[in-house]
C-alpha cells in the first residue's frame, strides 16, 4: 500500500492539481496580442450551438476583422442544456490550448456550465500555452479560475454570437490587437435631448484607486465564493455586471461577498450594466439598484461609480483581467497602467 508521502509526491505532478490562489498568486502572463490571419478557436463551454447560423455568424464576423476560425469537434454537440458532456467540452478547451496555430480561445455563448468544467482543467497546460481566452457571462468562471491558477490575462470581452458593432470592435482592436493602454470611457451622445439620458456614469464614491482589475458576472462570481477557483481580492479594482437579475437577488449577491470578505479587501469597484433588473410586480416597493449599491458601496469608502459599458448590452469594452489599472470614480473611467498583451 503507497505511503501518504509517495501519494502526495505523485500529486504533486499530477497537471490537475490545484495552483491555489490560497498560496502566493502566480506570476501575471500576458497573452499573445492578436494579428491579422491569426486563427480564434471558437467552442461552446457552457449552452449548446442551437443553430449553425449563430456560429457561422460568429465566423463571418471574425473574418471580417481579418482573422481564421477553427471550430471545436465538440461545438454541436448536446447534452440537455449543455453543450454536450463536461469532459468533451474541457477537450475541445484543452485541444485549442496546446494547438499552436490557434492565437485565440472564444466562447460562442453563455449560458450555464463553465462552473462544471473548472475541476477538469488543465491549468499546467494552459500555463505553458498562453493564449487569449475571450467571452463573458458564465464564461466569468474560466477567465476568473485561469488568472487565479495560473497568472494568465483572461479577457471579458464579446463572445462569438456578441454583436460585432462598431463600438465593441474598437475596444476589441485596440486592447487586443494593438495593445494599447486605453483609458475606458462610455460614449457621449445627448441626441436632440438636452441633456444624455442613455449610458450615463453615476458616481457612488469620488476619487482614484489603483489594482489589478477582476471580476465579471456577479451571479458566477458570487457562487464560486469558497472555492479555490477565485482570484487574491487585495487592493483589486473589482467589476461586475449581470442582467435578468431581481433587486432582492442582486442584493443578496453583494452580501455575499460583504460576509465573505471580498468587498473590504478591494480598492475600488466599478459596476457595469444590469441589464432587465428593474424591480417588477406589485404589493410592498422593491429597494431600487440604487439603493443596494449605495447601502453596500458607500460605507467602504472607496472610489466606486456605476454604469461603465460592461455587460450583457451590445456596445461592450474589452476588459482584461489582471492588468494595473486606474479608475477615476468622478469621471467613470477605467485606465489600464499596462498593455493586457505581450
Amino acid at each position: 500500500m503507497p505511503s501518504r508521502r509517495s501519494f502526495l509526491q505523485a500529486a504533486s505532478l499530477s497537471p490537475f492539481v490545484s495552483l491555489s490562489a490560497s498560496q502566493n498568486p502566480p506570476p501575471v502572463i500576458k497573452p499573445d496580442r492578436l494579428k491579422q490571419g491569426d486563427t480564434i478557436g471558437l467552442f461552446c463551454p457552457a449552452a449548446p450551438a442551437f443553430n449553425r447560423e449563430t456560429v457561422l455568424i460568429a465566423q463571418e464576423s471574425l473574418l471580417a476583422l481579418g482573422f481564421q476560425t477553427k471550430l471545436g469537434p465538440h461545438i454541436y454537440d448536446r447534452y440537455g442544456y449543455l453543450a454536450g458532456r463536461d469532459a468533451d467540452r474541457v477537450a475541445d478547451m484543452h485541444a485549442f490550448f496546446d494547438d499552436k496555430s490557434v492565437k485565440a480561445v472564444m466562447a460562442i455563448h453563455g449560458g450555464w456550465g463553465c462552473a462544471r468544467l473548472l475541476p477538469l482543467l488543465d491549468y499546467s497546460l494552459i500555463q505553458r500555452n498562453p493564449k487569449l481566452l475571450i467571452g463573458y457571462s458564465d464564461i466569468t468562471a474560466l477567465l476568473l479560475a485561469i488568472y487565479a491558477k495560473t497568472g494568465l490575462v483572461t479577457v471579458h470581452g464579446p463572445v462569438g454570437s456578441a454583436t460585432f458593432n462598431a463600438f465593441t470592435v474598437d475596444w476589441f482592436k485596440r486592447t487586443l490587437m494593438e495593445g494599447e493602454q486605453v483609458t475606458m470611457r462610455n460614449p457621449v451622445n445627448k441626441g436632440d435631448n438636452l441633456t444624455q439620458t442613455q449610458d450615463r456614469i453615476t458616481t457612488i464614491k469620488s476619487g482614484l484607486a489603483r489594482g489589478r482589475l477582476v471580476g465579471g458576472n456577479l451571479t458566477v462570481l458570487s457562487h464560486l465564493i469558497g472555492s479555490s477557483y477565485l482570484p487574491d481580492w487585495k487592493n483589486t479594482i473589482l467589476f461586475v455586471e449581470d442582467t435578468h437579475e431581481e433587486v432582492y437577488r442582486m442584493d443578496r449577491m453583494l452580501t455575499h461577498l460583504k460576509l465573505a470578505g471580498i468587498l473590504e479587501q478591494i480598492g475600488g469597484f466599478v459596476f457595469g450594466k444590469c441589464t432587465d433588473c428593474e424591480p417588477t410586480g406589485g404589493g410592498y416597493g422593491s429597494l431600487t439598484m440604487e439603493d443596494i449599491i449605495t447601502e453596500h458601496i458607500v460605507p467602504l469608502g472607496k472610489p466606486a461609480f456605476s454604469g461603465a459599458m460592461i455587460g450583457h448590452i451590445k456596445d461592450k469594452f474589452t476588459i482584461p483581467l489582471g492588468i494595473d489599472t486606474e479608475i477615476d470614480a468622478t469621471s467613470g473611467t477605467i485606465r489600464l497602467l499596462e498593455s493586457a498583451v505581450g
